[in-house]
């Protein structure tokens, strides 16, 4: 159906809506879903938290899962797992997967993807996110938002804008220049409004120049209504509206909360009372009224005998677990691997031991609203045994005890959120001294274990009590005393394979110039464990690259070097666009390991590399052989390149001074070629913003391995 057949349709259903009816469709009238019209056929919007799949079902009026048998759904990679694949066709693919079981839950709109920008390291919440790079952020989302909305299913992406931080979130307010504005934290929103057709969107908790973003005028008006002309619906993170009048006469279409008081929302009879009375026109009203009208319409829950029923969905289907594999495969990220410690030989070994709690712990049901009732989880433990079906002896050993979280009274964490300025209450308890004696009696046992073993290999990183709704990370330390044991192992094995798991990068200097091979896997999904397997035991060449910074410790981020983090009032942006590998590669302060870094089993040479323009459009084509015995995929990255005097390398310039600069290099575009050992296959890749001046374009494996330079005119 065309827009103007919707908006017809729209404003005769508008046209027979009393106040009261209109006012019951802009608000929650539970906890998920808002109020339908049933005398005119109008359904409730049902929503569902969707950031690693379809959230188990709650009460209607209270944050109590219901319990049902009939829930369980495919536990999906996070976003920061899927961004590590550099894959366009993965992001559909996982996008589908999503809006299918979504609609096979009966979800009319699923709040994903989140999209924010990894700007520190430390922030709880960077699972659910893409990276610190709009552009290799907004290339996956598009493609996710297709994925989702085949289905007759709303995308809303989230959270518009600039939301960064968990401490504090619901009152902060984020100082921001217009340039980094507009370069850093609002273009993959754009791409996906734009471009991905997104059909609503979220607004942040946070404030943004001294407005809450769920009721800005600024964002929402200014920016999103007339500047983009975006004419989808808008609604708030739970609990992010604060005032009558603002949120009405703002771009907000509906107000969600987290608590069961569902007619004193600032939209439900606040409004109602201010609109009879004559202080708010119902004009506004009418216009959230008709882009949710609009909404349901094109999702074709209106029924309407010309056109074609609304698709039906399915959840839990094997074409479903083959794409979290898939997607699992890619995401995991080699970093490092002297002497070829890898891939394992399991016709050498006769017994191997791992060592640490993530070896077997499940990830899917933490981290605040992306928990996830999950079908079922693989983890890297089950993964190895299964593969290796008995005929090399597994075993395993805790190796360290890690805390527990402070048990709440009631669960409900979301409501009491409110109340503490947005963090859930859930903090990690400091080790005493029986912890701290249990730790080290496990680590003495892993240590004296791991001497009778052929290969041992370390699962640890964080959990789900660290990469979490509502906290951030005080740094980016391994908990639990991990990199003692770590130290201790491989002064007993130092061809120890070390695997670590997390949401966000952690420190690795006092053991990394030892380690031989370390791996980084995201969490994986529910097949996580089987990917992990396939690829130490070289059944699955890795291909994932980093879609992130890994700084040596968190004050090497920008964020914390220049700018501002964690405050709780107010936080300054003052690295402005130098976040991520921006500032490292401006600045030259040397990265852990830097953004899109990834190693493979085999190698790759580059060759012949040209731009060409056709039709306004940039394009790089580049030769790329695999040199080596394994058959695997390269991911190609391109990164326009600044002249050498805007380089600057002095972190005393000033803020004023940094306004005006470029950064050094700047990702303009990627592609990903699979190819056989010896076989050459040639990629081309298109370029964004290609039609400007001259620039230089960097070809290669990541930001600081370039191979070749191209000049694009």
């Amino acid at each position: 159906m065309d827009e103007n057949k919707v908006r017809v349709k729209a404003k005769a259903l508008l046209e027979q809506l009393t106040l009261e009816e209109k006012v019951g469709m802009i608000h929650g009238a539970h906890l998920f879903s808002t109020q339908g019209v049933e005398r005119l056929g109008i359904p409730p919007l049902v929503m569902s938290d969707g950031p690693m799949g379809v959230r188990q079902e709650f009460e209607p009026d209270h944050w109590k899962a219901v319990g049902y048998s009939d829930d369980a759904v495919s536990y999906l990679p996070c976003n920061s797992a899927l961004a590590a694949t550099w894959n366009r066709d993965l992001a559909f693919a996982m996008g589908s997967v999503l809006g299918e079981e979504a609609r096979g839950r009966g979800k009319d709109i699923i709040l994903a993807p989140g999209i924010n920008i990894k700007r520190s390291s430390l922030c709880g919440r960077n699972f659910e996110y893409f990276s610190e790079d709009p552009y290799l952020t907004g290339e996956l989302a598009v493609p996710f938002i297709q994925g989702v909305q085949q289905w007759d299913v709303a995308a809303c992406v989230k959270h518009f804008a600039a939301n960064n931080q968990e401490t504090q979130r619901l009152w902060v307010d984020v100082e921001i220049d217009e340039k980094a504005l507009r370069e850093i934290y609002l273009p993959a929103f754009y791409d996906c409004l734009t471009r991905g057709k997104c059909l609503s969107i979220m607004g942040a908790y946070n404030k943004i120049y001294g407005e809450h973003c769920c009721q800005s005028k600024y964002l929402l008006n200014d920016i999103l209504r007339k500047e983009w002309g975006y004419d989808g619906v808008v609604i708030s993170d739970w609990g992010g509206v604060h005032d009558t009048e603002q949120a009405t006469m703002s771009g907000l279409d509906i107000e969600m909360s987290v608590t069961d008081n569902f007619d004193t929302y600032f939209m439900a009879d606040p409004l109602k009372k201010a609109v009879e009375q004559g202080s708010i026109p119902e004009d506004y009203i009418n216009e959230k009224v008709l882009r949710i009208l609009s909404l349901m319409i094109k999702l074709h829950m209106i029924d309407d005998r010309e056109e074609r029923k609304r698709k039906s969905g399915t959840y839990n289907a094997p074409d479903h677990r083959k794409t979290t594999l898939e997607v699992a495969r890619e995401s995991i990220v080699l970093l490092k691997n002297d002497k070829n410690c890898l891939p394992l030989d399991s016709q050498k070994m006769q017994k191997i031991l791992l060592v640490g709690e993530n070896a077997e712990r499940i990830h899917s049901n933490g981290g605040g609203s992306a928990e996830i009732k999950a079908l079922y989880e693989i983890s890297p433990l089950m993964g190895i045994k299964m593969l290796l079906g008995g005929n090399v002896h597994v075993d395993f050993v805790k190796g360290y005890e890690s805390e527990q979280k402070e048990s709440e009274q009631d669960g409900n964490w979301q409501e009491k959120s409110l109340e503490d300025g947005g963090g859930h209450g859930q903090k990690i308890q400091k080790a005493d001294q029986i912890l701290a004696q249990k730790s080290t009696l496990l680590r003495k046992k892993a240590v004296e274990a791991a001497k009778a073993y052929d290969t041992v290999l370390f699962v640890g990183g964080l959990n789900h009590d660290y990469d979490s709704e509502g906290l951030d990370r005080q740094d980016m330390k391994l908990p639990y005393e991990q990199d003692l044991l770590i130290q201790e192992l491989l002064d007993v094995k130092p061809d120890m394979v070390i695997v670590l798991v997390g949401g966000s990068p952690v420190e690795m200097g006092t053991w990394i110039n030892r380690a031989q091979t370390v791996l980084w896997s995201y969490y994986a999904g529910m097949e996580g464990g089987t990917a992990l397997a396939e690829i130490l035991f070289g059944q699955v060449n890795p291909s994932g690259k980093l879609p992130e910074t890994f700084y040596k410790k968190h004050t090497d981020c920008s964020a914390h070097t220049l700018g501002e983090f964690a405050e709780e009032k107010q936080v300054a942006y003052k690295e402005g666009i130098f976040v991520g590998y921006r500032y490292n590669e401006t600045f030259g302060v040397e990265p852990q390991f830097c953004f899109g870094h990834g190693l493979s089993y085999t190698d790759f040479v580059y060759e012949d590399a040209v731009y060409e323009e056709a039709d306004n459009e940039g394009y790089v084509l580049c030769r790329i052989t695999n040199t080596g015995q394994y058959a695997g995929m390269e991911t190609i990255q391109v990164y326009r390149m600044a002249n050498q005097e805007t380089t600057v390398l002095n972190l005393s310039v000033k803020e004023a001074d940094r306004k005006d600069l470029y950064p050094a290099k700047e990702l303009v575009g990627f592609g990903k070629i699979y190819l056989m050992p010896e076989e050459t296959g040639q990629i081309k890749i298109a370029v964004k913003g290609s039609a400007q001046k001259m620039y230089r374009l960097g070809i290669g494996d990541s930001v600081k391995n370039i191979r070749i330079v191209v000049s694009a005119y």
